[in-house]
């Protein structure tokens, strides 16, 4: 379909600057997106060719895992896994260290949960910490723990700001088999002694390129400087930047790398820009946009806190069902959004990168870039909320 176009004159107002430090060491982007070239936000959707599909050399019946964890996959309707998972999980039940390189969408989080619950089965007295750059994350992780460890007996803790911190000390006390939990909070419950890390001997890095974008390396370093070796650490990332091979040449033992980046961007997802002036333009776009039939369930990418907040209250206004989410909402209200979404209670979740990876939101019909990423990087794992599990999506990014 066309979409409405306008005048190439709107500008945001930013400075050329790219980027800065700030006094939490945290970096923080400033416009480095408007330097993208626009003609990357437009691809036209392609049918899979033969040569991309993936021959997988197990089904989940074939691993060597206990019978009650064959069932509950099972039960979750997996019988061949993805690539990453049909590559990785022989390796962790060998008990080696890992390097996953794989997109966004790719079932990082079976490939290690799988044969890490098995361990855990195998010895209940291992213990097993699972660090990510975001809560939501981390609350999708859990969930997943939840559904393949069904009738194992397992326990887990989730560790994360926005949450009451006393119920995760107490739930720490109860000896947990699986730790889940983004850097900061699990710091700050190493620093009030409730977390020790000396008998964790096994850890999980997921997203680390995501945690070095955001600040987080010199707390990775430090919460692993603490674990005991020999362990057992996989660390999953989209790329391998010369940070990230610098952690995995000082934590990780003779890893075994496993890549099964196939293009940049997902060739069933349709992608093209959308031309404007000003905000009031944008706006305007945006609404006849929703109003489409087509647009049945839409994820709204924004640059900021303050202006994802106004942007949904702004639908709101205009009569569209929408909610927000970014950083500043207490976690029960980031939750509560992100299930009104998922279960279609809300038509449009509008939000800043917080949501732009490793979140599992089926159906998504739309991504929608209302401000353009800071990164190509940024740009990728944003459309890559849909379009998944082979399905067709879109993928729009308003430019000037």
């Amino acid at each position: 379909m066309a979409y409405k176009s306008y005048k190439k004159n709107y500008s945001r107002g930013f400075s050329n600057q790219t980027r800065y430090q700030n006094n939490r060491g945290r970096r923080n982007f400033v416009n480095p997106g408007l330097k993208i070239d626009i003609n990357r936000f437009i691809n036209r959707a392609q049918n899979l060719v033969s040569e991309d599909t993936y021959q997988s050399k197990h089904k989940f019946s074939d691993f060597e895992i206990n019978p009650i964890l064959k069932q509950n996959i099972l039960s979750k309707n997996y019988d061949s896994p993805t690539p990453i998972q049909d590559q990785i999980i022989p390796y962790v039940l060998q008990h080696r260290d890992v390097i996953g390189i794989a997109n966004t969408g790719t079932g990082k989080t079976a490939a290690f949960l799988i044969p890490l619950i098995n361990k855990i089965i195998l010895n209940k007295q291992e213990k097993i910490i699972i660090m990510v750059p975001t809560r939501e994350l981390a609350l999708q992780i859990q969930s997943e723990l939840y559904s393949f460890g069904r009738n194992l007996n397992l326990k887990s803790v989730l560790c994360i700001g926005g949450a009451n911190i006393n119920l995760q000390i107490r739930d720490l006390r109860s000896n947990p088999n699986f730790i889940i939990g983004t850097p900061g909070r699990l710091k700050d419950l190493i620093k009030r002694k409730v977390l020790y890390l000396g008998n964790v001997n096994n850890v999980v890095l997921d997203e680390a390129d995501r945690m070095l974008d955001m600040g987080f390396i010199h707390d990775m370093k430090e919460i692993l400087s603490l674990m005991p070796t020999p362990r057992q650490t996989l660390l999953f990332s989209a790329t391998l930047s010369s940070q990230i091979e610098q952690i995995t040449k000082q934590f990780l033992s003779n890893p075994v790398k496993v890549s099964v980046k196939i293009r940049e961007t997902l060739a069933h997802v349709d992608q093209n820009i959308v031309k404007v002036t000003d905000r009031n333009h944008k706006i305007e776009a945006l609404h006849d946009l929703l109003n489409q039939p087509e647009f049945e369930k839409v994820l709204v990418f924004g640059e900021t806190k303050y202006g994802v907040e106004k942007l949904s209250n702004e639908l709101k206004d205009r009569g569209f069902k929408s909610t927000a989410i970014h950083g500043n909402k207490r976690q029960a209200a980031r939750q509560k959004a992100l299930n009104q979404f998922k279960r279609n209670e809300v038509k449009i979740l509008v939000a800043t990168d917080v949501a732009a990876r490793g979140l599992d939101i089926p159906h998504v019909s739309h991504v929608i870039n209302f401000d353009v990423p800071a990164s190509y990087e940024d740009y990728i794992h944003r459309i890559g909320r849909t379009g998944r599990a082979g399905n067709p999506g879109k993928a729009l990014t308003f430019v000037s």
